[in-house]
């Protein structure tokens, strides 16, 4: 089957939900290099292309490097990420695998050490959506 339906047009009020999720999201403190590492992240886990593409060119337009965009996929073992985008890292990592393992009190831990609780629930918030866009492009299809 090619032809899936179209969210936006079958459910435009949940698209409208969707979309002011991410302009409240827009406001919130955490930094916008970081929230494209959240974004980035989680859609590598997820294999979205769709928004592997989206984000890696928001991240670009951010001044993120290219060369810690590369490392993204491998950040455990690359030397381009600090303690706190560690943490941050471990904690998408965690969320987006949630039934895993859950997230552990040692990350959690670590991004309230920090980034503060309000922060961090920017982050979790981040990656909950996310992880809902991932699984609307993926669930659909949908291309650029």
């Amino acid at each position: 089957m090619n032809n899936r339906i179209t969210i936006s047009e079958i459910q435009p009020k949940a698209l409208t939900a969707m979309l002011g999720l991410e302009s409240y999201l827009a406001t919130t403190e955490l930094a916008a290099e970081l929230k494209e590492l959240i974004k980035l992240r989680a859609s590598m886990i997820n294999q979205c292309a769709y928004c592997i593409e989206m984000h890696t060119k928001a991240a670009l337009e951010l001044g993120v490097e290219q060369q810690k965009i590369f490392a993204l996929s491998a950040w455990k073992e690359s030397p381009r990420f600090d303690p706190k985008e560690q943490a941050l890292l471990q904690l998408i990592d965690e969320m987006t695998l949630i039934h895993q393992a859950g997230v552990s009190d040692v990350t959690y831990q670590a991004c309230i050490n920090h980034f503060g609780e309000q922060q961090t629930a920017e982050a979790m918030m981040q990656t909950i959506t996310i992880n809902a866009w991932n699984r609307f492009a993926l669930a659909t299809k949908m291309q650029h």
